[in-house]
Formats: structure tokens, sequence, C-alpha cells
């Protein structure tokens, strides 16, 4: 390295600092707590140890560690302000808190109709999920209540890729404010459509 160049790193205010000194664009400070609080939550590789943490500015509120362990929870953005909550995991086919019973069982039983429809069929994982994003982000935005999902069954019990990693992705922060609950519509007794995920979605605010 060259005599006067300095390590990329994070400095006292925040701002990325790249390798000749300079500050970078900085972060804001709900970003800056958000990043904070979720590499808290990483497990490093074997041998690795976690790069030092940017400090969180005062004024940002970190929610308090819970007593359940990490992968049990979803860090979220709050609705009002920079704070950081947390989230209950979203389980397709189990019923959330918020959902009333009527609800729930309509969205189930395939009574509440979808009026959009995104088919993953054929794409890549990161294809899939960069259209998933896409589409749910649209959805929300226009107001949409129900829509559905088309993962596809795969082959074997777990289903393929995109199946597997579909429940994964719908608990990530991009992706979970925007979901209230998910369900494989059953048309009828014992016919539940694993290949296929209807979401109720929130209202905007």
């Amino acid at each position: 390295m060259q005599a006067g160049r300095m390590q990329a790193g994070w400095t006292r205010a925040g701002r990325l600092r790249d390798v000749s000194g300079r500050r970078r664009a900085g972060l804001s400070e709900a970003d800056l707590a958000l990043w904070a609080a979720y590499a808290r939550l990483v497990v490093p590789m074997a041998g690795r140890a976690l790069p030092a943490l940017p400090e969180v500015p005062a004024g940002v509120v970190v929610a308090a560690e819970p007593a359940t362990p990490a992968a049990s929870v979803v860090l979220t953005r709050a609705v009002v302000g920079p704070a950081i909550v947390r989230t209950a995991p979203l389980v397709v086919g189990m019923q959330p808190p918020g959902v009333d019973h009527a609800t729930w069982q309509k969205l189930c039983r395939g009574k509440l109709a979808a009026t959009r429809t995104l088919d993953l069929h054929g794409r890549t994982a990161q294809r899939a999920f960069h259209a998933l994003h896409a589409f749910l982000r649209t959805a929300h935005v226009d107001r949409q209540r129900v829509v559905e999902v088309i993962t596809g069954r795969g082959s074997g019990e777990a289903g393929g890729v995109i199946r597997r990693e579909f429940p994964l992705w719908l608990n990530l922060y991009e992706l979970r404010p925007m979901v209230l609950a998910a369900a494989h519509p059953v048309p009828g007794p014992g016919l539940a459509n694993v290949g296929s995920v209807r979401l109720l979605l929130r209202r905007p605010r």
C-alpha cells in the first residue's frame, strides 16, 4: 500500500471512507442503525471475525435483543421514525397475528381471489427474487389486497429451489413489511396447491 493512503473503513461520523481517505456519501442514521442491528445477528465463518461495526448515531433507537433466538425474528423498518422494530416471522400456511379467523379461512380456502399473479417458473433463484420484489412493491403501491405467486412444485418432498427459498424471501426486511399472511390455496378438501402461494398484502399507510 502506498504511503499516505488510508485503509477503507468507517469515520466517526458514520461515513464510509475509501482507501484515499476521502469520505463517500454517508448513510442515513436509520440505515446505520438498521445495518448495525442486522450485523449483530450474523455468525461469522470459522476462523473469521466480524469487522468493526459503525457507531449508531445518538438519538437513533435500536430495539433491545429479544429473549428468542436471533433466527426467529425479522428486522423491519418502523412505520414512523428511524427506530428498528421486530416482526414475528411469516410461515406459509400458518395464521399470523393480526389476521382474524374469518379472513384467514377465506385466504386458505381460495375464497379471496388474487387480483394479480406472478409466475416464477423457469427463472434462476436470483431472477425470481428480483421479480418477486418488483411484483410485490408494485402491487402494494397499487393497493392490491390479494396476489398469487406460482413457485412450481419442483421435485422431491421439499420441491425446487424457488419453492424452498420462497418462505425465506418473504421474511427479508425488504418484503416482510408488505405481506400480512401467506397460504397455499386449497380449492377443495386435501387439494392444497403447494406450487402456488396466495399472499394477503398490508394496506399502505
